[in-house]
């Protein structure tokens, strides 16, 4: 299938001109950076994110059920990614560089096809993923996304369209699978928790949740304050029934 960005007038290749050309004028060690950032880098922060996000979560009342949501993040990224692998093949869209002349490219040589980008669908997928478990870090990883877009349009090696479809695939792999992926991690995290590497999920000091219960991602242990506070009542009910018997 023909490239999506054609020659002439094109506002994607108007604003991959316009973001690549920053480039040119560009330090040489800015560059440099970037090239890091852009590859390497801000995947490997959003991977320290996600270790802090989990290292919070062990620490929380329903921590098996907040770990599940973390766990799904980095599997929504594989599926995105695998996802990317037919939509590649379909449309086969040349790397930038191989049809406009004067780019500014930061890594060459690369040889594969360019829409969708699965640096910004990884991303992305990451970011969404931790946002539906944690917003604090959520919105973190969906900055980190949006820069990893902006370092791939800045190197040459993607039009801003293919880091949209980058964005929308991770995002759409993240949201609409999750109740899926909850239903089975969930049962499976709060396994993990009884087991004897509970400390994966759950900290030690922290209660392992009652056998039958396993609430969702950011609950903070609401559904055990409220089995708690039944029970308190019912108990409470008893003790009045006892008083009025004698």
């Amino acid at each position: 299938m023909a490239g999506l960005a054609l020659e002439g007038p094109n506002p994607d290749v108007d604003v991959l001109d316009g973001v690549n050309g920053l480039a040119k004028h560009a330090p040489h060690w800015v560059n440099t950076a970037m090239e890091y950032i852009g590859e390497y880098g801000i995947i490997a922060a959003l991977g320290v994110l996600c270790l802090v996000a989990w290292w919070s979560a062990r620490r929380r009342p329903g921590a098996p059920s907040a770990v599940a949501g973390l766990v799904w993040a980095p599997l929504a990224a594989g599926i995105a990614l695998l996802a990317n692998i037919p939509i590649r093949a379909f449309v086969e869209r040349p790397r930038p560089f191989k049809d406009h002349a004067g780019l500014t490219v930061l890594i060459p040589g690369k040889s594969d096809f360019s829409f969708v980008s699965d640096h910004a669908t990884l991303t992305m997928a990451v970011g969404v993923g931790l946002f539906i478990a944690s917003r604090k870090y959520g919105v973190l990883g969906i900055l980190l996304a949006l820069a990893e877009g902006f370092c791939r349009v800045y190197m040459g090696v993607h039009y801003p369209t293919d880091v949209v479809g980058g964005f929308a695939l991770g995002t759409a792999v993240a949201l609409l699978l999750a109740p899926l992926a909850q239903a089975l991690l969930v049962p499976l995290m709060t396994a993990i928790g009884r087991s004897k590497v509970a400390w994966l999920v759950r900290a030690p000091g922290v209660a392992a949740e009652p056998a039958g219960t396993g609430g969702r991602p950011g609950q903070d242990g609401e559904g055990s304050r409220v089995v708690a506070t039944g029970s308190a009542m019912a108990n409470g009910h008893k003790e009045r029934d006892k008083d009025l018997a004698a």
